[in-house]
């Protein structure tokens, strides 16, 4: 297993914990220096020693390159994950853990919500995950409380460190956070949060489920991209995962955002269904369409004329500055 360490509260229980429970040998830990301000060289460094202390073998991970200028800790967490996995490769891991809490899933929950996520967003962070080919992310801590953790190091007499980044009101997790005492007298604490987490979470596997045994029912041999045969019986939710599978299938490019996806379906697809219209929208450099069959058909764009010919059709359709409403993992 490849642990993912920072030094804080959290990871440092996970480094510890794991140290004691698991056969002498298994156990690597890696620490990832984004270069993203004064004294995380020095953080590493002392993580790296207190697992040599621990007899753990630790690999120090450092993000090459410029920072971001735009969504920084968003493009930090994507660069984390990709170098968490080429360690795991390159030592033979299957597994790397995080020691993301209870206090975390709460955030993200919150986070999503702000910007406009869905039932799959809103499930919050999974208990385990594939990160990349053979290796499984796994958060082993999803059900304690950051206080929890920070005790158990103190009762033990584990040192850590605080990451002054999370008291940085430049980032939307840090305001979040200072927001949390208000909610939580409200009723919104984060086990609440949590435990909203882990409903969605059962309710979207469900919905995953029906919308793959739907796809696989509605699709149709097709020569080039995807053809399914009408999805405008199936209830909207299933629909928008059964058009958000196909989109992946036939090769759609970039992130999925739950509101263009619902403006295309229930805004454009279903509407032409319903009235036997032939319709075609670009999304995610696909056309999408619906022909007087009945059927929707999905296909690689033609190339962008001026740079911005697909881009304009899809603005048209979705509107400029549309929210993102992402719903992948973390």
């Amino acid at each position: 297993m490849l642990l993912a360490v920072s030094g804080g509260p959290d990871s440092t229980a996970l480094m510890h914990a794991a140290a004691r429970l698991a056969p002498a040998g298994s156990i690597h830990v890696a620490t990832v220096d984004h270069r993203l301000r004064p004294g995380s060289a020095a953080e590493a460094e002392a993580v790296a020693a207190k697992a040599a202390r621990l007899g753990l073998a630790h690999h120090l991970l450092v993000r090459e390159g410029e920072a971001p200028a735009t969504r920084l800790q968003a493009e930090a967490r994507r660069a984390r994950y990709a170098l968490l996995a080429a360690c795991a490769g390159r030592i033979g891991a299957d597994r790397v853990l995080t020691g993301h809490n209870l206090d975390d899933q709460a955030e993200t929950v919150l986070l999503r919500l702000c910007a406009g996520s869905g039932p799959a967003g809103l499930a919050g962070m999974r208990g385990a995950r594939a990160l990349a080919r053979g290796v499984t992310l796994g958060r082993p801590f999803l059900a304690l409380a950051k206080a929890q953790l920070a005790a158990w190091c103190e009762a033990g007499g584990i040192a850590f460190l605080r990451d002054p980044s999370n008291a940085d009101d430049r980032f939307a997790r840090a305001r979040l956070r200072r927001l949390s005492p208000i909610l939580a007298r409200e009723g919104l604490d984060p086990a609440r949060l949590a435990r909203l987490a882990e409903r969605l979470a059962r309710d979207d596997a469900a919905l995953s489920r029906t919308a793959r045994d739907a796809f696989a029912g509605l699709r149709i041999d097709a020569e080039r991209g995807v053809r399914l045969g009408s999805p405008a019986a199936l209830p909207e939710a299933v629909t928008l995962r059964v058009i958000a599978l196909a989109m992946a299938e036939a090769g759609a490019e970039g992130p999925e955002r739950l509101e263009r996806l619902e403006a295309l379906v229930l805004g454009t697809l279903l509407p032409a269904l319903r009235e036997g219209r032939a319709v075609c929208r670009t999304l995610r450099g696909l056309t999408v369409e619906t022909t007087l069959r009945g059927e929707v058909v999905l296909a690689p764009a033609p190339p962008r004329k001026g740079g911005n010919a697909v881009r304009g059709r899809a603005d048209g359709l979705l509107g400029k500055g549309s929210p993102a409403a992402y719903i992948d993992d973390e």
